[in-house]
C-alpha cells in the first residue's frame, strides 16, 4: 500500500508512519505537512532514513500539490488539521480553511486518482457534550467550540461525497489522545513540562471535566485496523472507556514527577466547555482492535519520555507560546 499520510509531521500522525513503516514492510509513506508550530521534522528522524519514506513540506488546501501526491498514492490517510479549542476561539478561520476547505482538496485530489480508502481521522468532539452514557457512531453532530465545529464539517463533506460520488471514505472518532512528542498547549503535556519546571498547572474550572483519554499507540493502532479492515463508508469511534479529571489528571503528572499539590491553579473555565465525552468504541473492537495501555501505564510512559527528552520540548516553550498562555489562562474568580 502506497499511503499519503497528511499532517504527518504531527503528534498522532508521526505515530502513524512510525508504526506504519515498522509493522507494514511493504507499504511506503508520503508524508506531506505543512509544518505549523504545532508540526515538527524531528518527530520522524527516527524515520528519515527508510527508503519508503518521504517528507514533502505543504498545504493540504494546496489543490496542486495534493493532486500531484494523490496520483502515486492509493490511500490517503488525514490527519491534518487544526486542533486546539483554545486557538479556534482566538482564530476560527484558520480551523475552517484547514479542517474543511482542506479536507475537500483531499477528497477531489483522492476521487480524481480512483483511490480505494480514504480515512478521515476525526474527533470525539463532534458529538458535543455527552452528560450520560457513551456515544455511538449514529449519533448526532452537536459541536459547541469552532474546533470540534470544523471538524463535522469536515465529516459532513465526506458523508456528501459518499453519497454523491460512491467515495469509499473511512472516518475515525479518536479520544482525547496523549504520549510523546505532543506539543506542550494540551492538557498531560503542559501539565508535565510545567510540573517539570516548578510551574503552576493551570485547570479549568472546578477540574470535574472528563475526557477519555487514549494512549498514542492504541489510537494509531485503532486507525490502522479502520484502514485495513474497516469497511469503506462507515464510523468508527476509537476510545479506551475510561473517565479521567482534569483534577485527576494534575494529581497523577504530580505523583509520577514527586511534585506537591500547591502546583495546582484553578483557573477560569473556557467557553463553551463541554463537561464529559465518553465514546462507545465496540464496533471497532468488533475488527479484533483492543487497547492495550492503561492511563496509569500511559502517563508513566509519558511522563518519563519528558522527563527525559526536555531537548525536544523546551524549545518550543518560547515566546509565542507564552503569548497564548497567558491570555488563555486567567485566574479563577
Amino acid at each position: 500500500m502506497r499511503l499519503l499520510i497528511t499532517g504527518g509531521a504531527g503528534f498522532i500522525g508521526s505515530e502513524f508512519v512510525r508504526m506504519t513503516l515498522a509493522e507494514h514492510p511493504d507499504d511506503s509513506v508520503v508524508v506531506l505537512d505543512k509544518l505549523t508550530y504545532a508540526g515538527n521534522e524531528r518527530n520522524l528522524d527516527q524515520v528519515r532514513g527508510d527508503p519508503r519514506f518521504r517528507f514533502v513540506r505543504g498545504d493540504i488546501a494546496d489543490a496542486d500539490v495534493v493532486r500531484s501526491l494523490a496520483g502515486e498514492s492509493d490511500v490517503v490517510v488525514n490527519f491534518a488539521a487544526e486542533s486546539h479549542v483554545d486557538r479556534s476561539l482566538e482564530a476560527p478561520g484558520q480551523f475552517i480553511l484547514t479542517d474543511v476547505f482542506g479536507t475537500y482538496v483531499l477528497l477531489e485530489a483522492a476521487r480524481a486518482a480512483g483511490h480505494q480508502r480514504f480515512v478521515q481521522v476525526s474527533t470525539d468532539e463532534v458529538y458535543g457534550e455527552v452528560a450520560e452514557g457513551r456515544s455511538r457512531e449514529g449519533d448526532p453532530f452537536r459541536p459547541r467550540s469552532p474546533y470540534s465545529a470544523s471538524k463535522a464539517g469536515g465529516e459532513l463533506l465526506i458523508q456528501a461525497y459518499r453519497a454523491s460520488y460512491g467515495m469509499p471514505a473511512i472516518v475515525t472518532r479518536g479520544a482525547n489522545t496523549y504520549g510523546w512528542r505532543q506539543y506542550p498547549e494540551k492538557i498531560i503535556p503542559l501539565f508535565v513540562t510545567n510540573a517539570i519546571e516548578g510551574r503552576s498547572l493551570p485547570i479549568y474550572g472546578d477540574g470535574r471535566a472528563v475526557r477519555d483519554y487514549i494512549f498514542v499507540e492504541d489510537h494509531c493502532h485503532g486507525i490502522d485496523a479502520a484502514l485495513r479492515r474497516g469497511v469503506p463508508g462507515e464510523d468508527y469511534n476509537i476510545g479506551a472507556g475510561g473517565e479521567v479529571s482534569g483534577t485527576t489528571v494534575a494529581d497523577t503528572v504530580l505523583r509520577l514527577l514527586g511534585k506537591p499539590g500547591s502546583l495546582k491553579q484553578y483557573v477560569r473555565d473556557r467557553p463553551g466547555h463541554d463537561r464529559r465525552y465518553a465514546l462507545d468504541a465496540s464496533k471497532l473492537r468488533a475488527l479484533g482492535w483492543a487497547p492495550r495501555v492503561s492511563f496509569e501505564q500511559g502517563m508513566e510512559q509519558t511522563v518519563r519520555w519528558y522527563r527525559d527528552n526536555e531537548d525536544w520540548w523546551r524549545p518550543l516553550k518560547n515566546g509565542e507560546f507564552w503569548e497564548f498562555y497567558r491570555r488563555n489562562y486567567r485566574a479563577a474568580g
